[in-house]
């Protein structure tokens, strides 16, 4: 239940400017998780990251549909995380150009991570109640 609503709470942050965009009333509930974003970003992409490699090492466990949205939501954690705490992780290194580098290719997909972890954070949401 947890990571749904990791998932969907990054995806909010992710997509937020396609959600202000829909609705605008939703910046004020935005605008209240937004200062936690950078560590936000920085813990999903080191779980991200971790739980990839769980994945990947324990592959026998999963099949079809249920490796495609675990690959999916461990990139997804990943991915976004990386874009959303680029600021402290920047912190961490003396050279971030190549960080920086990385953020410009992968910033274009921002939004579209944002929404597709809300759906991959519903999803789970959905199979943890049961309902699907």
């Amino acid at each position: 239940m947890l990571n749904a609503i990791w998932l969907i709470t990054l995806g909010v942050l992710g997509a937020s400017n396609l959600i202000i965009a829909k609705k605008p009333n939703a910046k004020e509930v935005i605008e209240k998780i937004q200062p936690i974003q950078g560590w936000l970003g920085v813990v999903s992409a080191f779980y991200g990251a971790w739980a990839l490699v769980q994945v990947i090492l324990n592959i026998s466990l999963y099949s079809g549909i249920s490796l495609i949205l675990a690959l999916a939501s461990t990139g997804s954690l990943l991915v976004l995380g990386f874009l959303l705490g680029l600021g402290i992780l920047k912190t961490f290194v003396k050279d971030s150009t190549k960080l920086d580098e990385l953020a410009i290719k992968l910033s274009p997909y921002q939004g579209t991570l944002g929404l597709v972890s809300i759906g991959l954070g519903v999803w789970v949401l959905l199979q943890v109640l049961k309902v699907l």
